[in-house]
């Protein structure tokens, strides 16, 4: 028995040995980019998770670019990987949506995105189509000017007074719990003054914290709270949903109200979908903005002679009204050269996330080597951000730099919003957003600085500490 024991423990070992080999060297039939695939099934994970506080490249990927070249191979999450900072190769990708590559979330995000199977979010053609037109008719540029926009500043002014009566706020929390109102108010027409939005927002809240944590779903866990958080956030929009189907009343006020009257006509439009569809915008505003929000305060803190220029360019907006008390209209929104200067140069540094994934639907060759089929591609946009060829200096806050870019420059190496057919949806909204949330913190309010936390990189933008400022109405 000892002798078939020790030929059932050497057949182990030497298959093990075999299984990692080829884990770090897969074969395959053309020239793989270089790298490392890491541990077997974890990957290089956890050196990526390892935070970085700057506004740099995260380390993983520097280091990696130094040793390998702007495209090299990983394993994240047991998910062979390709990143890219390859400008040519990058914008190439993305304009190939649907023909070499898909949209592609890790497991962690498809988990939280998707409710019925493979998500329909990322598929191409009239599912698309139809997101797309849905959510233009609602953030798109036609409503804000006809009156999103005077809504968004007023609800602006709203909170920013509700803020000003605390003795410090948090402003990545607060701005989180305020874009989910407002989000939700254009979405399903929620309420926030129920006595529950409170409860509602700290949920929310609960379920940011650990959207971006190591996916372990054991109890304790950062990211089981996330996950229990987000199956009560999709209940309550399953209530919201259900409630509206029984009362058998839509009134196409707002964006739910279309989506079930478009029922009847689009066979995807399925009960699911439509939460789905919820769940994504808020999640997409309430992060990506209140983030921006945070840093914001942050950098005009740090740089008085900004701040001093903002004042001044809206206060002589204020000076031009015929009337003081006229609501922010669409032609001085579009007249605020420097507060876009401000923004452009806040996304070009804070960027939410590194990049944006596309899988592989083909073999793609790129620069003598072959990325195969099934393979994820890390498009890093981040490393355009930061490059010292196109933005000099490219870690220091300068918004006066975007007065000499020419427009070629900033359309090749400029991507706060992705690109190619899948650009955000929500790009001319976020940038709306955050100019009227400008206009009126710096022509209403003042704030102090009560502690402002360092910046890290997780890969994700997050800060430590926080940033934690008293606000106050201004009289001036």
């Amino acid at each position: 028995m000892w002798v078939v024991s020790l030929c059932l423990a050497v057949a182990t070992l030497l298959y093990c040995v075999r299984w990692v080999y080829e884990w770090r060297k897969p074969r395959w039939n053309g020239v793989l980019p270089p790298g490392s695939m890491g541990l077997p099934l974890l990957g290089e994970t956890l050196k990526i998770l390892i935070p970085s506080y700057s506004l740099d490249l995260h380390p993983f990927i520097r280091k990696r670019v130094q040793r390998y070249g702007p495209i090299f191979r990983t394993s994240l999450a047991g998910r062979p990987i390709i990143f890219s900072v390859d400008p040519e190769f990058n914008n190439h990708i993305l304009q190939q949506e649907g023909r070499l590559v898909e949209m592609w979330y890790f497991d962690t995000f498809a988990k939280i995105l998707a409710m019925e199977g493979e998500s329909r979010l990322s598929r191409v053609g009239l599912v698309h189509k139809y997101i797309r037109r849905i959510f233009l008719n609602h953030f798109g540029s036609d409503i804000l000017r006809e009156k999103l926009l005077q809504k968004i500043e007023e609800w602006v002014e709203r909170c920013l007074r509700m803020w000003s009566s605390q003795p410090c706020i948090e402003v990545k929390e607060a701005a989180s719990a305020m874009m989910f109102d407002f989000a939700g108010k254009q979405l399903f027409s929620y309420d926030a003054d129920e006595a529950s939005a409170d409860a509602t927002n700290e949920r929310f809240n609960r379920f940011l914290r650990g959207f971006m944590a190591f996916p372990l779903n054991f109890p304790g866990t950062a990211y089981r709270r996330c996950l229990k958080e987000h199956r009560k956030l999709i209940d309550m929009l399953r209530g919201i949903l259900k409630e509206r189907l029984d009362s058998g009343k839509t009134s196409n006020v707002d964006f739910l109200d279309q989506a079930i009257d478009s029922m009847r006509d689009q066979e995807f439009l399925t009960e699911d979908f439509i939460v789905q569809l919820m769940f994504a915008g808020i999640l997409a505003s309430s992060e990506s903005i209140s983030t921006m929000l945070a840093m914001i305060f942050k950098l005009l803190s740090e740089t008085p002679a900004v701040l001093a220029e903002l004042r001044a360019e809206h206060k002589l907006i204020l000076e031009k009204r015929e009337q003081q008390s006229t609501a922010l209209c669409w032609d001085e929104y579009k007249s605020m050269t420097f507060t876009m200067q401000v923004i452009n140069e806040t996304l070009r540094l804070a960027n939410t996330v590194p990049g944006v994934l596309r899988r592989a639907l083909q073999d793609i060759p790129v620069k003598g080597f072959t990325i195969p089929k099934g393979w994820s591609i890390m498009v890093v946009t981040t490393a355009l951000h930061t490059n010292h060829n196109v933005f000099e200096n490219p870690l220091e806050f300068n918004p006066w730099r975007w007065k000499d870019l020419d427009s070629g420059t900033v359309l090749k190496s400029f991507m706060p919003f992705g690109g190619g057919m899948r650009q955000c949806v929500g790009a001319e909204y976020t940038r709306a957003f955050l100019c009227a949330f400008l206009h009126v913190l710096v022509t209403k309010f003042r704030w102090t600085e009560i502690k402002i936390g360092n910046v890290y990189r997780n890969p994700i933008l997050g800060f430590k500490d926080g940033v934690n400022v008293e606000l106050s109405e201004s009289w001036n």
